[in-house]
This record gives C-alpha cells, structure tokens and sequence, in this order.
C-alpha cells in the first residue's frame, strides 16, 4: 500500500499563487508515476498534471500548461504543484495520486481544497 498526504491548499485571490504538496509513503518502489487530479463540485474528477518518478516527464493538461508547474523529491518522495496566476475556475478540492502510469492512480490522497477568489 501507498499513502499520500496532500498539503497546501487554501484560500486565495484570483492572480495569486498557492504550491500544493504531496507526501507519499509506504510501497513507493512500486510508483512509477504521480498526478494531481482535482474535482469541482456537480464535476468529474479531471487531470490537472503528472510527473514520471523515473525521467522526470511531465504532462500538463491544456488549462494548467503556462501556469501550473508540476516537479518531484526523489529524496522526501513528495511531488509539488505549483500553481500561479490563479482563476476563480481554478477552484476545486485537488487529489494527489499515484500508480504506474502517467495519469492513471491507483492510489489517492484526501484531497485538500483550493478556493479562487474573484
């Protein structure tokens, strides 16, 4: 099993900044990738970004790309997501996760709430 604690989120105006983090444990050596997903509310959970614990790869989806900048901690097996320029749609509660591929999780996180502000 993996556990993943996310950490971060918060309250912030819109045009701010807010760096997510996700702290993973447990049977890491079988994680190959990690992904941050996220849910609104009435909403399916979508991608958001992920990054291959092995290369470094990273893929954005297209509403992140420019603004959201994921990246890793082989060390501290944490994964961060930096998010700027934030919009109200933006707004979300957002999952870590973890699995084998890029983009697909077999394990999550709580999820931890961003708010967006207008």
């Amino acid at each position: 099993q993996v556990q993943l604690v996310e950490s971060g989120g918060g309250l912030v105006q819109a045009g701010g900044s807010l760096r997510l983090s996700c702290a993973a444990s447990g049977r890491t050596f079988d994680i190959y990738a990690m992904n941050w997903f996220r849910q609104s509310p009435g909403k399916e959970r979508e991608f958001v970004a992920a990054i291959s614990t092995t290369d470094g790869r990273t893929y954005y989806t297209n509403s992140a790309k420019g603004r959201f900048t994921i990246s890793r901690d082989n060390a501290k097996i944490t994964v961060y997501l930096q998010m700027n320029n934030l919009k109200p749609e933006d707004t979300a509660v957002y999952y870590c996760g973890a699995g084998r591929h890029l983009g697909s999780s077999d394990y999550w996180g709580q999820g931890t709430q961003v708010t967006v502000s207008s």
